[in-house]
């Protein structure tokens, strides 16, 4: 359940994206006139981005790992919900915050000399800097992630979250802007909407109400009893 909302909220995420990096997928340089090379660079230009994710998951998940030895792995999903919550509504009500926060990007400086590369690598890290930038919903993935119970599982997730956005992205920096503005406006108006469902749902499953894939009972003394002999074994 939890790695199918990872793809959906790709997915849905998409069309924020779309506004948000659409302009460096649009503006990704073409060396070539050659189809083949064309579809090669784009494609390595999203396998940085979803690289990126990854490996911020494995390292979110890794610290979730260790709340979850530490018993905490139901009030990690419900902090989780609440700051996706406080996430979505500061986007709402305080939009010039949370963009100038969005908008502050440390490697800015380093597309400039990507862009200028001829290498076909550079797609890759142009992609893989990009999955860097400051961004309402990967914050809100990335919280998720930390609900996880494993590094591999974070980093699954978030996998799983960059290829919900794959379709999109790769469509864009292939196409240009095929999605005209008016269209995104209409369509951002239900990312929210679901924003908050997702900040519900793991609210939901860290209350322990025993309602199976929505909120499973847990039995945390009993998951660290488990790990620790596993260990010791």
């Amino acid at each position: 359940m939890l790695f199918l909302t990872a793809l959906i909220t790709g997915l849905v995420s998409s069309l924020h994206c779309a506004g948000m990096c659409g302009p460096i997928a649009f503006a990704l340089p073409k060396h070539t006139n050659s189809v083949s090379h064309l579809w090669f660079t784009r494609f390595m230009y999203n396998a940085g981005r979803i690289f990126t994710y990854a490996l911020l998951g494995a390292i979110i998940g890794t610290i979730g790992f260790q709340l979850k030895l530490a018993g905490l792995q139901q009030s990690v999903s419900i902090f989780a919900g609440i700051t996706i919550l406080t996430i979505t509504l500061l986007k709402l009500f305080l939009p010039k915050i949370a963009n100038k926060i969005e908008l502050n990007f440390w490697g800015n400086k380093w597309f400039g000399k990507l862009f200028m590369s001829k290498s076909n690598a550079s797609f890759f890290f142009i992609g893989a800097l990009n999955g860097l930038l400051p961004c309402g919903f990967v914050y809100v993935a990335l919280i998720a992630s930390l609900a996880m119970q494993s590094a591999l599982q974070g980093a699954l997730f978030m996998s799983l979250f960059g290829l919900g956005t794959f379709p999109m992205m790769f469509a864009i920096s292939m196409l240009g802007q095929i999605i005209n503005l008016k269209f995104r406006q209409q369509a951002n108006r239900f990312v929210p909407v679901f924003a908050i469902l997702f900040a519900c749902f793991f609210i939901l499953r860290g209350l322990n109400l025993g309602i199976p894939f929505v909120s499973p009972q847990i039995n945390n003394a009993a998951e660290i009893i488990t790990i620790c002999g596993a260990k010791e074994h």
